[in-house]
Formats: structure tokens, sequence, C-alpha cells
């Protein structure tokens, strides 16, 4: 046995999902808005002039993979580590090896760290003058929100690119791929998946690349072949490799559901908007989709009449993403109800909207009252009219009337709350400052 066959056994044993890694730009799947024709990144990694940036968005969508590609087509020197797995010593390591071949061989360092929100402020102040200095290029890669997650000094000397989840079509284009390279996928295995079996994987991956070649690659290697050797996968087989059931109903029924959730939850009615919610999920649909509605009509419908609403919903919907079906159905099924039973108001909407429209059409010169400007390194004409600024908190209860919008806007009221639940309390303390007549 050859290096050839150990290297080609050793490929073989990998999962399908390492198996088919792109390795390189043209090949990559998804992420247009990154890594399109003339996009900055794009440009950025063929000049290999590429800064230090962070990957952030959920899993399986990308981000290790472009990693990846950054790491075979730059001219420098490429470093991996992983957060949870690396300490100090690494960083430090990692920095004094960048530094010798930038001094040495006048090569850059590109420094890959996985799980990079996992990073401590102790780790994090070590990785930092490297970074300032240019010794080395940061490449961060994390599915959380590194503006929440990580140390903010980091965060500030990086530019972050946010991964979106892939689109059914995005995953099904790449799992048929699969199904036909020999070299990297299953191509070699005489499968034929039906085209319903394609459709169910790719949209119960739920825009994750991984969980969808895990899926098909199981499907092909568990399916039984059939008297000429083909393998037929059906979507019986789908269903069971990726367990999720297809949809007990067709895409019109589907939608049929979902506005009928939507318009239950607006219209306060928690039975319709439980069964509708129930019908969609056992169907086979996604749960983290009901969430999300769930979330917008917290705001959408409900509003400052109850702002407890929103935490709710967004609790209800982080619960189920940890806890996951069926026991993350009890805490979404409470937060229906709650964004049902609550009462209702349409004024944050509306007010968005107006102050959406007017952000549009008054653009130029639109007047900002000169005491609230940053004039922190303006001239003493600027520092004179600075001081005309009335400090709240030197007023009692904290509140004194001034002009906050811009002149050509001074008169425009967007939010005005209804007189439903905690919105007739906000009412009245706008009338007493003069806010509403």
């Amino acid at each position: 046995m050859d290096l050839f066959d150990l290297n080609e056994n050793e490929n073989a044993a990998k999962p399908l999902a390492e198996r088919m890694r792109a390795g390189n730009l043209n090949d990559f799947v998804g992420q247009k808005h990154i890594v399109a024709e003339g996009s900055l990144l794009r440009r950025a990694i063929s000049l290999d002039r590429l800064g230090s940036c962070i990957f952030w968005g959920p899993p399986g969508t990308g981000k290790t993979t472009l990693a990846n590609i950054i790491a075979s087509t730059t001219h420098g020197e490429f470093i991996k580590l992983n957060a949870v797995q690396a300490g100090v010593a690494d960083v430090k390591k990692a920095v004094e090896q960048a530094r010798d071949n930038l001094k040495m061989f006048g090569k850059r360092t590109y420094l890959m760290l996985d799980e990079c929100h996992r990073f401590n402020k102790t780790q994090s102040d070590s990785l930092l003058p490297a970074i300032e200095q240019g010794t080395i290029i940061f490449i961060g890669s994390t599915t959380e929100n590194p503006f929440a997650s990580m140390t903010p000094a980091i965060v500030s000397r990086c530019r972050v690119f946010e991964f979106k989840r892939l689109s059914e079509e995005d995953i099904k284009g790449a799992l048929q791929n699969a199904l036909k390279n020999k070299r990297k996928g299953l191509g070699n295995y005489s499968a034929e998946v039906d085209a319903e079996a394609i459709t169910h994987i790719a949209r119960m991956a739920g825009g994750d690349l991984r969980t969808a070649y895990n899926a098909l690659e199981l499907a092909v290697l568990t399916t039984t072949p059939q008297s000429d050797g083909t393998i037929r996968v059906t979507l019986s087989d789908a269903e069971q490799s990726i367990q999720r059931k297809s949809l007990s109903y067709n895409e019109d029924a589907y939608y049929d559901y979902l506005s009928a959730f939507c318009k239950s939850l607006r219209g306060s009615d928690s039975d319709a908007a439980l069964y509708y919610a129930m019908r969609i999920i056992e169907g086979g649909g996604d749960p983290l989709l009901i969430a999300r509605r769930l979330v917008i009509h917290s705001s959408e419908d409900v509003g400052m009449a109850d702002p407890n609403a929103l935490n709710i919903a967004t609790s209800a919907m982080l619960a189920f993403e940890k806890i996951g079906y069926p026991e993350g159905l009890i805490p979404l099924s409470n937060a229906i109800i709650y964004v049902c039973e609550a009462p209702k108001s349409y004024s944050v909407k509306n007010a968005m909207l107006a102050a959406k429209k007017d952000a549009n059409e008054v653009r130029d010169d639109d007047g900002v009252p000169s005491y609230l400007k940053d004039n922190t390194f303006g001239d003493r004409q600027a520092k004179l009219q600075s001081a005309k600024y009335k400090f709240p908190h030197d007023y009692a209860g904290g509140y004194v009337d001034q002009q906050y919008l811009p002149d050509k806007l001074k008169d425009k009221v967007y939010y005005i709350p209804t007189d439903y639940g905690f919105e007739k309390t906000v009412k009245q303390t706008r009338r007493d400052k003069g806010k509403l007549k």
C-alpha cells in the first residue's frame, strides 16, 4: 500500500461534510452577500490583503470553510487554534511564530481561532498587541454575537462578517452535487435520491449544510441496495435520517396555517394560535419559525401595551434553541398564550413607519439642535452652544422640556400610545410632559 492509498483511505473515513468542504471561492456555498464577485471580502482574499475579521453566524453556514479557503489562497503562514482548548501560552507561542515569520521571511501570519467567543479577557489581552501591531491577522469564528460575547477591544479592531442560514435551494444544490461527486462525495454508491427526499432534508436542516450532509450520508449508507446494485433513497428514508417527518400538508396549506397563526395572535385567540402552531410543528414545520414570528408579533401587535410580551417571546425562543423538541414546546406554548392574552397596540409599528418615512425623506441639513451635537473638539462658539444643553437629571423627576428633534421635524409626534394596558400610563405621562394634547 503506497502513500496515495493511505491518503485516500484517510479521506474516505472523513464525514461527507468534511470531504465536501469547498476548496475555493467558486465552490463555496451560500453567503453571496459576503463572497459575491466584486465584494469587499472576495477582493481582499484575492489580493491577499485581508485584515483582522470575525465570522459570525449559525452552525453549518461556512465560517470554517471560508477560513480554510483563505488559508489555502494566502501567501502567508496560517495557524489554527480552538478557543476551548487554547490557553495564553498557545497564543504567545503563535504570536512569537508570527513575529519570526514577519522578521525573517517577510510573511504575514493568519491566526484562525474557532469558537473565539470562548476566549476570556486574559487570553484576549495576550492577543491584542499583536493584532494592533499587525504581527498577526486575526480570523475569529463564532456562533455567538461577538458584540455581546467578546472583549470589545478585540471586536473594535476587526471587521465583523455576519453569516446567514443557507437557503433551501443552496442546500439542495450542494446535496445534488455531493451525490454526483465521485472523488469526494457519494458518486460511487450509485445512489438515486427522490426529489422529495432531497427537498425534505434541505428544508429540515434549517440552513445548516453540515446537518444536511450528515443526513444524506446516513440515508445513503444505511439503505439496502436493490437487486441491480442501485441505492434508492425515498422520502421515508430521508425522514428517518434527519429525524423529522415530512410536512403532512402541501405548501399552500402550510402558508395558510402560518397566516392563520399570525392572525390568531393578533386577534387574541390563544386557543386558535396554539392549534395552528402545533399543526405546523407536528406536520413537520420548524418550531423556531413559530418562535421567530412570536417575537415579531410581541412588538408589532402588543408593543408598549405590555412590554413584557417581548421578554417572554424571546425567552421562549432561546429556551427552545437550548432544549429542543418536544420539551421546548412548553415554554413556546406559554409565550403564545401570553402574547395572545396581552392587551394589543399597533402604536409602536405606526411610530416606526412614520419615523422611517421621515428619515428617508428629510436627510440633508435636517437641523440637529446645536446643544445636542458632539462639540468635544469644537471651537469656542460650539462649546457655548453645547453649554445650553439641559441635563435632565438636574431637574425634578429627571425631566426637563427641550427640543430634541431636528428643526425641520420639531413638532412631529411619532409615538401615540393607546388607552390599553401599560400604554394608558405612558399616555398620561406624555400628556403631563406636554408631548400629547
